[in-house]
C-alpha cells in the first residue's frame, strides 16, 4: 500500500502535534534569550580601534597572499605530461651541414617532463622573484 493511502492514526498525529510543539517551545525560549543578550550593552574598545600600525597591517597582507599564491609556483603545468598521451609531447627538429641540431624540444621540454611555473627558463626566474 502507498504511504498516502494508508490510513492516518491518531497516534502518529498525536506524535506530530507534540513535536511541531516542543519545536515551537524551543524556539520561543532561544528567541527570548537573544533578544535579551542583543539589549545588554556592549563596551567597545573605542581607544584601541584608533590606533592602527598600518606597516604591520601590510606586512600580514603580504604575508598571506604570499602564502597562498606561493604553493602555486610548484604545481604541474600540463596535467598530461609523463603520459603516452600528451599531445604537448612533440617536437620538430632540423640539422643543418655539421651545426648542432635544433629542435622544439628545448622549449617544450620543461612543461612536458612536468615542469612548473618556478622551473620554467624566463617565467621561473620572474616567478622566484615577484612570488615567495
Amino acid at each position: 500500500m502507498a504511504r498516502h493511502a494508508q490510513p492516518r492514526t491518531s497516534r502518529r498525529s498525536a506524535l506530530l502535534r507534540a513535536g511541531l510543539g516542543v519545536t515551537a517551545a524551543g524556539a520561543a525560549v532561544l528567541g527570548a534569550g537573544a533578544a535579551a543578550q542583543a539589549a545588554a550593552p556592549v563596551p567597545l574598545p573605542v581607544d584601541s580601534l584608533t590606533r592602527t600600525d598600518a606597516g604591520a597591517a601590510g606586512a600580514g597582507a603580504l604575508d598571506g597572499v604570499a602564502h597562498g599564491v606561493g604553493p602555486l609556483t610548484r604545481l604541474q603545468l600540463d596535467p598530461l605530461a609523463n603520459t603516452g598521451v600528451d599531445p604537448l609531447d612533440n617536437g620538430l627538429g632540423t640539422q643543418v651541414a655539421d651545426f648542432k641540431p635544433v629542435g622544439t624540444n628545448l622549449v617544450t621540454d620543461h612543461v612536458t617532463k612536468g615542469g612548473a611555473a618556478a622551473d620554467l627558463p624566463v617565467v621561473g626566474g620572474l616567478t622566484r622573484g615577484l612570488l615567495p
